[in-house]
């Protein structure tokens, strides 16, 4: 199966940010307000994260060659690795400029147009997250999902915003506007935290999902009533690929042949349960010899549960 290419949604992306950032800018000029800087300094750090993404694509996307046997595609894990630490970043800039204006509040001007241009930009970021986001499920992307959850983090960041100048504007409490900013930066600082925590499971070579492992799992257990069983099944996920390796039992008497058109059909068959590129490995033995068993003991049951990183 050919891998799509997710080069073009980064190219969105990388487009929204730009227009996003110029509106944005504008909306703080014109208005002053706090609330509206964080807004769009976050757009710039969507900027960074897009152009990385493509980066990251780009490498995840080239095919295995002497020095990596198994390909790139760990790749799109740093890139959401460098999202997560921008979105914190950005975040404690956020903070940085909101604090001052705790101390010496300042009066918002032309507040009707800030919202008009923010809602523009808003619903730019909302689109294109919601691209991103059915696109890096549909793909399995880590990459592609992370970019996804971070302009809708924008989004929320975005209303929040909107929702103080308002409130700033019916109540002239001017000390409303660098809140808002502020607890919109510590909301930013926790989704930052949660990329950067799924990236790390994924350098460490967490399992698939227990939903897919269940769906290999009837295959194999199918398989059964033809006197083959199987055993030591182990997964991993590596960016959008996944690898899967197994043993199958046969009956003893079989020749090589046979077993060989057997494992290549099974690695079919189970290549075509998924959407996305998955490399399957099996090893035939006899179903009758005990050593076949000794090494059973790795397999991996449907209902274990995945184990993620926790810092």
């Amino acid at each position: 199966m050919k891998k799509k290419s997710l080069k073009k949604f980064a190219y969105y992306s990388i487009a929204v940010a730009i227009s996003t950032i110029g509106l944005k800018t504008s909306a703080y000029l014109l208005t002053g307000s706090m609330g509206l800087l964080s807004d769009a300094l976050e757009s710039v750090v969507n900027l960074l994260a897009a152009v990385v993404a493509l980066l990251m694509i780009h490498i995840a996307e080239k095919p295995a060659d002497k020095g990596h046997d198994f390909g790139h595609s760990k790749a799109e894990y740093f890139s959401s690795a460098i999202e997560g630490f921008l979105i914190i970043f950005a975040a404690l800039g956020i903070m940085w400029t909101s604090i001052p204006r705790l101390i010496h509040p300042v009066a918002i001007e032309n507040l009707d147009v800030g919202i008009y241009i923010s809602l523009v930009a808003s619903l730019l970021n909302f689109v294109m997250a919601q691209i991103l986001m059915f696109n890096g499920k549909k793909y399995k992307s880590i990459l592609l999902e992370a970019d996804g959850k971070h302009l809708m983090t924008d989004v929320w960041t975005s209303i929040g915003v909107i929702l103080g100048i308002i409130l700033v504007g019916i109540t002239n409490f001017l000390i409303i506007d660098p809140i808002i900013a502020i607890l919109v930066a510590i909301n930013i600082i926790w989704i930052g935290y949660k990329l950067i925590v799924k990236s790390a499971n994924g350098l460490m070579d967490g399992a698939i999902t227990s939903d897919e492992l269940e769906k290999i799992c009837n295959y194999l257990d199918n398989l059964k009533t033809q006197q083959i069983d199987y055993h030591s099944l182990m997964t991993r996920q590596a960016g959008r690929r996944k690898f899967i390796s197994f043993h199958i039992l046969v009956p003893g008497n079989w020749s090589i042949k046979e077993g060989h058109d057997l494992a290549d059909k099974i690695e079919k068959e189970i290549e075509d349960l998924f959407f996305e590129p998955v490399h399957v490995t099996t090893h035939i033995e006899p179903i009758e010899d005990p050593i076949s068993m000794l090494d059973i003991g790795i397999e991996r049951k449907p209902d274990t549960t995945q184990t993620e990183i926790d810092f």
